[in-house]
């Protein structure tokens, strides 16, 4: 089982209440990669530039992630963004970006990366994301996209959605792609556009899973403290790709599974900076944590019945 993911492999600087990280890795890509490689292996397609060094690519060796299609550019620079949160932890305020050699990115996938079984479609210009889909053999796709793609190019986001099997977004990114305020409407309505599933990450709140059959809704993980939110998404998508393309069969069961595991690797991200709570992470803490799912939503069944007036 493979699984092959297109995107940013970045240096982020961050801030929260919390503390401070300078340069540190980041990229959805990267966040991706480290998730997913948990599960299955996993094909990195990227661009970095010649700072990228050998404290960098160790992080992707430790986790077995496939580095063969990350272009290096000698004379450029890797993407940067800095952000800011305030107490807030949903909303990072932008301070810095900086594309360098992301901003040329034109990704050819290998015969093994084209070959993967499934291909996350990370958060990229949708007609590259459109281009990537066109290469790949993969039994089941998955894409991301942002608010500023939906604002400038929302014809090339939707034209991407027709050709892709579950899309993977924020709430306010469904209500804007559907033009719809009802998170359900409008998760409806991206399912009329094509995909098998549309899957709503809540931040703090869970995510829910629509397809045409069913609904199904978890809560985020109880945590006390959170240091940094940066690269959650990715790797919440990382988790959910990374458990079905281990899963011989990819159906609703399936799929509900995969927003646990999904979950649960988003709840470690955030308890430190970056990529460093991931990277030390073992599959009995993913065991764990994925058993604490399963017993704090679960509910027997007892029908109620009105007592009789006495």
């Amino acid at each position: 089982m493979s699984l092959t993911v297109v995107g940013s492999v970045a240096f982020d600087s961050l801030e929260t209440p919390f503390g401070k990280r300078e340069k540190v890795l980041g990229g959805a890509a990267t966040h991706f990669s480290l998730s997913a490689g948990f599960f299955t292996n996993v094909n990195a397609v990227g661009i970095v530039g010649n700072d990228f060094g050998k404290d960098e690519w160790a992080a992707f060796e430790r986790h077995n992630i496939n580095t063969e299609d990350i272009e290096i550019v000698e004379d450029g620079k890797t993407f940067f963004w800095k952000g800011k949160y305030e107490y807030d932890m949903n909303t990072a305020h932008t301070l810095d970006t900086q594309l360098n050699v992301f901003e040329t990115f034109d990704p050819k996938l290998s015969d093994n990366s084209k070959d993967s079984r499934l291909l996350f479609l990370a958060n990229i210009v949708p007609m590259i994301q459109k281009g990537v889909r066109e290469q790949s053999n993969a039994e089941f796709v998955a894409m991301d996209t942002m608010n500023f793609w939906i604002d400038s190019m929302k014809d090339a986001v939707i034209d991407t959605i027709n050709v892709v099997d579950c899309v993977i977004i924020n709430d306010a990114e469904a209500r804007q792609i559907a033009n719809e305020p009802n998170v359900i409407k409008a998760a409806r309505t991206i399912l009329d556009l094509g995909p098998r599933a549309v899957v709503i990450k809540r931040g703090e709140y869970g995510a829910a899973l629509f397809t045409d059959n069913t609904y199904f809704a978890i809560p985020a993980y109880p945590l006390e403290s959170v240091f940094d939110p940066t690269g959650a998404g990715d790797t919440f998508a990382g988790g959910f790709m990374g458990y079905l393309a281990s899963e011989s069969v990819i159906d609703e069961d399936a799929m509900r599974r995969a927003m646990i595991f999904g979950s649960v690797m988003a709840s470690f991200n955030v308890e430190k900076f970056g990529t460093e709570r991931v990277d030390e992470l073992s599959h009995d803490e993913i065991n764990s944590r994925f058993t604490d799912f399963k017993r704090f939503t679960h509910f027997e069944e007892i029908p109620f019945e009105r007592a009789q007036s006495v």
